[in-house]
């Protein structure tokens, strides 16, 4: 999964400069590679953290076209209401059951509570922490 770079720094997560050193695809795949188990974020603020908060759609390409090849945990990516967009029979099953195997829980109507499940895109003491408060506003 060495391919252009693209694990480099991600233990510990995407840096600062990453984001004048790779294009806008690459930063998108970093910020995804980089969502804990357990946790996720929205396309927007994947988007927002990558440094083009209106790219909502092109993290939704990025996904589609670079899971598979770069192994990214697509399924940890979801809509601003924090439910699965894709539809039954085409996807959601399987994105749910990813997420459910994780820990991540489901709300009587679908959703995923951001307050408990979505991710800060930080670090903290060497650990990843969810919460609201230091994450952009998902989208």
């Amino acid at each position: 999964m060495a391919e252009s770079g693209y694990t480099a720094g991600m233990a510990d997560g995407p840096t600062e400069t990453s984001h004048s050193e790779k294009s806008l695809s690459e930063r998108i795949a970093s910020f995804v590679a980089a969502i804990p188990e357990g946790l996720v974020a929205s396309y927007g603020q994947v988007a927002a953290m990558a440094g083009n908060p209106r790219a909502a759609r092109q993290v939704v390409r990025i996904l589609n076209a670079w899971s598979t090849k770069r192994g990214l945990p697509w399924h940890r990516v979801v809509n601003r209401e924090g439910r699965i967009s894709l539809p039954r029979g085409g996807g959601y099953e399987e994105q749910r059951a990813r997420l459910e195997a994780e820990g991540v829980e489901f709300g009587t109507d679908g959703r995923i509570d951001f307050r408990r499940f979505l991710w800060s895109g930080r670090r903290h003491g060497g650990e990843f922490r969810a919460g609201l408060s230091s994450a952009p506003g998902p989208e």
